[in-house]
């Protein structure tokens, strides 16, 4: 799948992004989601989200799928997170849901906040990122947004709706 300019704000973003479809199955991820979890992204597509959660968490992560299907929406999930070396962290986990053009629901856009970076430096980092990349969005829908194809709106639209809600995040709450 092309990236569209709205994807690529992603591509480096400070922040751990994933996308999935609407059964947990890892579409795409960023090369910051990769390195968190120590694994390729190669290693990490087409892979169910459970398979980076340990088995004490599975229920968990359940709960927050099935709040996602209910609402269309999650915030500040506390889920523990287990990288390829075994080791885990704890994580925060938010997430939008992705429609198509006939507003059936077709995955969901999920950022995970490694609790054990919020630092004030980190938090600075990550709430700058928003801002730019709301920017950046905005700048898209006023340039190109009409001349996009369907699935592309749609990215665009998923991608919109995430970074408001990230702007709303009091980020220090995480900490």
């Amino acid at each position: 799948m092309p990236q569209t300019e709205a994807r690529k704000t992603l591509k480096d973003a400070p922040i751990m992004w994933r996308r999935i479809n609407s059964i947990g199955i890892i579409l795409d991820c960023n090369s910051t989601y990769a390195a968190n979890l120590g694994y390729a992204k190669s290693e990490i597509l087409g892979k169910p989200i459970f398979e980076h959660v340990p088995k004490e968490s599975w229920e968990s992560m359940n709960n927050s799928l099935k709040i996602w299907f209910e609402t269309g929406k999650v915030t500040d999930r506390k889920i523990t997170f287990i990288r390829q070396d075994k080791s885990t962290f704890s994580g925060s986990l938010q997430a939008t849901s992705l429609y198509d053009e006939n507003k059936n629901l077709i995955g969901s856009n999920t950022v995970i906040f490694n609790l054990t970076q919020m630092s004030d430096e980190n938090i600075k980092k990550y709430e700058e990122f928003f801002k730019e990349s709301n920017q950046k969005l905005e700048k898209i829908k006023e340039k190109e947004y009409d001349q996009l194809d369907k699935d592309s709106k749609s990215e665009y639209d998923g991608l919109k709706e995430m970074f408001q809600m990230l702007l709303e995040i009091n980020l220090k709450q995480l900490k």
